[in-house]
């Protein structure tokens, strides 16, 4: 019996991983990118951009549970939310579940892409984008935050890597943006890769971050499609207290926000800002 054919994902040029194709059910690859989505027994769903996985059916939920959770039970009272980027809708299906919360913005850059993943990743936005909180401005995220007037308790920018399109997500240009918008006491969080292999990128986003923040950190998941490490979320805000707040504390807001997650917990979120000495040992000697 014939093998499927095979996937490699192609970020790192000395090693990496593939996937088994049983199915595709999207692919375009122009002069601009290469976008596929392709069905995998072990992890469903998978959808690549650039040779580089984006999300998976599997495990998308320890990322966006993380993102989400994390920023918003520490924060403790936000009611206005602002997630850049997003498309597949993962975030906005985690931030909804938060029923304190009052309005929700999404800047996404293409409208494409909210339709294609609603299409073929159903499952990620789970009818979350016909939430009546939920506002969709098609934008860039950069230009958004510099020049909207309204102002947001959390921002968490679920951005690709610092790579063509999502490099802008990395600038101080759009760090000191996002402070500018961020109402005081807020909190800004994001993705910032896989800190063991992309260590760079950690360090340059600490810089830039601590320009305009006053209280700069990560904090940490395992997520097993972003292999070779930890990942890393950026953590900035100008209220130091939050990322040591007690797990007491911590327990009793998410008892009371009655959520039922499948990675993320109170102990969990005490835990995931322990990062690993060698990151902490670069931190230092920036």
């Amino acid at each position: 019996m014939a093998k499927n054919p095979q996937w490699h994902e192609t970020l790192h040029d000395q090693f990496g991983q593939y996937f088994a194709v049983d199915k595709v059910l999207y692919h375009e690859k122009t002069a601009l990118q290469d976008l596929i989505i392709f069905e995998n027994a072990a992890f469903g769903r998978v959808m690549a951009l650039d040779g580089v996985v984006q999300t998976t059916e599997r495990d998308e939920f320890i990322y966006h549970e993380m993102l989400t959770h994390v920023p918003l039970l520490a924060h403790g009272r936000a009611r206005h939310v602002l997630i850049i980027g997003g498309g597949d809708g993962a975030m906005l299906r985690e931030v909804t579940r938060h029923k304190e919360i009052e309005t929700i913005t999404m800047v996404e850059i293409d409208a494409g892409v909210v339709a294609f993943c609603r299409q073929y990743l159903p499952n990620h936005s789970a009818g979350s984008y016909d939430d009546p909180r939920f506002t969709l401005v098609i934008d860039d995220g950069v230009n958004f935050v510099s020049q909207t007037h309204r102002t947001f308790d959390v921002i968490i920018s679920d951005c690709t890597d610092p790579i063509g399109p999502g490099e802008s997500l990395f600038t101080s240009a759009f760090y000191e943006g996002c402070r500018r918008c961020l109402n005081p006491g807020g909190v800004f969080v994001a993705q910032n890769g896989v800190c063991f292999l992309q260590q760079d990128e950690a360090l340059n986003s600490y810089r830039r971050l601590s320009r305009s923040f006053a209280d700069v950190s990560f904090y940490q998941a395992a997520v097993p499609t972003y292999y070779g490490g930890i990942m890393t979320f950026a953590w900035a805000t100008d209220n130091q207290a939050l990322r040591a707040l007690s797990s007491e504390i911590i327990q009793a807001r998410f008892h009371k926000s009655g959520l039922k997650c499948r990675y993320y917990n109170p102990a969990i979120h005490t835990a995931a800002f322990a990062l690993p000495q060698y990151l902490q040992d670069a931190l230092s000697a920036r």
